[in-house]
């Protein structure tokens, strides 16, 4: 069985490559690097890469996705924050990207599995059976941006990092004598500059939505907004408004392209809906006891969660998920990513959040 792995030239897919060339012969691996976005010379890692699998004996392969990144992530990220959501392209482009094309790619070139760099693991369970579970480091466990990949493409997936703590990550590389292609840690969002995602809104050359009133829950408009695309619900400073007391971010009236805001009182919500699910585990394979995570950098939190619609298993596409926090939680952001898990740490279902408050 030959394996591919997705090297994007960062310490940790080449740890990936590197622990599995010390496990089975080099003859049954090859690295592929997927090329998203035009690079300069200087900061190109093909040229260290190439190096790099030649001393681990591997066969090297460049994959041109520049225009399909463009089309699933890029576009659709832009898209969204011109509507007044707020994306998450990482999801995405584990899902569509990496483990859709990349992988197709990798079974074309005669690979049987696609191995990346990620912080989760992938066990049997005595139930769900093959099953996404969450890293052993719990600073990196990356499980809540997978929650969108079908399960097929899951059990076809391989993690060497995930019972791998990062912090062991750079000194093991080091100790094999393999210098990190670009050694500089990966940012937010690989396409962003410097995460200044209103920049480069601005540059996209996308007509963005004018401004509008900010408004109290009574009804009392507070201010101007520039755009409700520079907005993020939850969100304190760089609102211009002064008041009494602090006001937050806690809602997007679209219709009348206003900004709602409210006290810290008013922040707490107690549910949300999502759509576009993904089932990693079947419903009926459920236990009650359900846990949920509405971004990444959050503990997994109870709550119930029902669906609606979706045919006699919920899975036909068309269901909804409704979720009902067990305590109040901070606002989330339509367009993100609201994660299910078992008490255990195991992946059951993703959807992207719909509903404002």
């Amino acid at each position: 069985m030959s394996i591919a792995v997705a090297v994007s030239g960062g310490a940790d897919s080449l740890y990936a490559l590197a622990s599995l060339c010390r496990e089975r012969p080099a003859r049954d691996i090859l690295a592929i690097h997927a090329r998203f976005r035009d690079t300069e010379p200087e900061s190109d890692p093909v040229p260290a890469l190439e190096a790099r699998c030649r001393e681990l004996g591997v066969e090297f392969h460049v994959l041109d996705l520049r225009e399909q990144f463009e089309a699933l992530i890029i576009r659709p990220f832009v898209d969204a924050y011109v509507s007044g959501r707020t994306p998450n392209p990482c999801v995405r482009c584990n899902a569509q990207i990496k483990f859709g094309l990349l992988l197709d790619e990798a079974e074309r070139l005669g690979a049987d599995q696609l191995a990346t760099g990620h912080y989760v693991r992938l066990e049997t369970h005595p139930r769900y059976g093959l099953a996404l579970r969450q890293g052993e480091d719990e600073t990196k466990d990356q499980s809540y941006f997978l929650a969108l990949v079908p399960a097929a493409r899951l059990h076809r997936a391989v993690f060497p990092l995930g019972t791998t703590r990062k912090s062991a990550v750079r000194d093991t590389l080091e100790a094999w004598g393999l210098p990190v292609p670009l050694p500089g840690e990966s940012q937010e969002i690989c396409f962003i500059p410097d995460d200044d995602y209103r920049s480069f809104l601005k540059a996209s050359g996308v007509r963005l939505p004018a401004g509008g009133p900010m408004v109290l829950e009574d009804g009392l408009v507070v201010g101007r907004h520039g755009g409700l695309w520079q907005y993020t619900e939850g969100q304190r400073r760089g609102l211009g408004v002064s008041w009494k007391e602090p006001l937050y971010v806690i809602g997007k009236d679209r219709t009348r392209n206003a900004l709602l805001l409210g006290t810290a009182a008013a922040l707490p919500v107690n549910s949300c809906a999502a759509d576009e699910l993904n089932f990693v585990v079947p419903p009926a394979l459920w236990p009650n006891d359900l846990w949920v995570r509405v971004r990444y950098r959050q503990k997994a939190i109870p709550a119930d969660v029902h669906l609606v619609g979706g045919g006699p298993d919920g899975t036909d596409g068309t269901a909804r998920m409704l979720v009902r926090f067990h305590s109040p939680q901070l606002p989330y952001a339509p367009g993100q990513l609201v994660a299910v898990f078992d008490e255990h740490g195991y992946v059951l279902a993703g959807g992207i959040i719909r509903k404002d408050r």
